[in-house]
């Protein structure tokens, strides 16, 4: 069901780029269909915008790519270099027999690619603390992927004669310590970034701040702690998720399991999260296992490539007034299937999100602009040319 396009560029000694995209989406929570102003599944255009699912994740950069290429080839255009789309299906379970396997494919044919393009981050628009102007983050990274299952057992019984601690007292211990006590925070790159180029747009408190980290680290740390969404470009985190034990209101149960699951920092390993948890558990009652699918945070791209330059230059052509910084995906893309055989990977949509739009992505009434839709087929005709227009 995945989709592999070649485009044969005329200099086939010069490494190919890959433009990636899924055309999968998730469902819609049963129950809520009424809840959306256009129906989910019909692709409405009303009002200026496009509505339904996948038109933010992320049909409309697959057909931004398809357009974007049709407008070059019937206006004669030959690209220097071999352009390659691929289309997944199965990116929002993982992208196993998708991505996976279509980056095996081209790894065998000895595909090497100069840099590719997912998605990840976007335009923004006052969701970067005291930075007013647009700003384009290109993710330089992802976060890695891994879950953790606790499990303590007991003898059971009756409640009217509980042990102390009870099986679920000891589970609640270890969640308790895992929450309070997590991996440390750090400023670190491609996250560091976003600081060090948004520098010159922020307030001069501010400034000063990331001027002198030396000194206001900790301080700026504290601040990114208190919300979520910065919490997680600076730590590892962990997110207890599921916790199964007992049948019935007066049965002590003898085994209750939990789920943690981690998003780790580029820099921290697998083992390290494990070494963590069951030095924070401090409790050899406890079992401690790693499920599997953990995946390590992929390696940071160059941000002085000419690469990364030929996205910052084309974002500030088709988009004037943007500033232009580096990040870090904190989710997953399928990206990560590609990095062995791509000498930079970035992560980037050219699509403007303001206030509640992050709501819609995977929620309710899920749409983009027609005009930004618009922009990003420019976006990608002026990518393409200027990766692929001869030097």
């Amino acid at each position: 069901y995945s989709l592999l396009y070649r485009w044969p560029g005329m200099s086939p000694d010069v490494k190919p780029i890959l433009l990636m995209g899924h055309i999968d989406v998730v469902p819609i929570e049963p129950g809520t269909e009424g809840q959306w102003t256009h129906p989910p599944f019909e692709g409405r255009v009303a009002a200026g915008y496009l509505w339904g699912r996948g038109t933010m994740d992320m049909k409309q950069t697959v057909m931004a790519y398809l357009e974007a290429v049709e407008t070059l080839l019937a206006n004669g255009f030959k690209p220097t270099r071999t352009v390659y789309l691929a289309l997944h299906h199965d990116e929002e379970i993982g992208g196993r027999n998708g991505a996976l396997k279509i980056a095996k494919l081209l790894s065998q044919r000895g595909v090497r690619f100069e840099f590719t393009l997912d998605e990840g981050s976007a335009i923004t628009n006052g969701i970067v603390p005291g930075v007013e102007s647009p700003v384009a983050l290109i993710a330089l990274a992802e976060k890695g992927y891994m879950t953790v299952e606790l499990t303590a057992r007991g003898e059971g019984g009756h409640s009217s004669r509980p042990p102390r601690p009870t099986t679920i007292g000891r589970l609640a211990r270890a969640i308790d310590r895992l929450e309070t006590r997590q991996m440390p925070a750090e400023l670190r790159p491609p996250a560091s970034g976003i600081f060090e180029h948004l520098a010159s747009e922020m307030p001069f408190h501010l400034r000063a701040v990331i001027a002198n980290r030396w000194l206001f680290e900790p301080r700026l740390l504290k601040r990114l702690e208190s919300r979520p969404a910065t919490n997680a470009i600076i730590r590892t985190t962990t997110a207890p998720t599921i916790i199964e034990g007992g049948i019935k209101e007066n049965l002590l149960p003898t085994e209750v399991s939990l789920v943690i699951n981690f998003r780790l920092l580029p820099g921290d390993t697998t083992d390290q999260v494990i070494a963590h948890v069951r030095e924070t558990v401090a409790d050899k009652s406890i079992e401690i296992h790693q499920r599997d699918h953990a995946r390590e945070a992929s390696p940071v791209s160059d941000i002085d490539s000419d690469s990364y330059k030929t996205l910052n230059k084309t974002i500030r052509q088709v988009f004037p007034g943007v500033v232009v910084a580096p990040s870090l995906v904190i989710g997953g893309t399928d990206s990560k299937h590609y990095v062995k055989i791509a000498d930079n990977s970035y992560r980037f949509v050219p699509m403007r999100i303001v206030g509640k739009d992050l709501q819609r992505m995977h929620g309710i009434d899920e749409r983009i602009a027609i005009s930004n839709y618009e922009e990003m087929i420019r976006f990608y005709v002026q990518l393409l040319k200027n990766a692929t227009a001869a030097q």
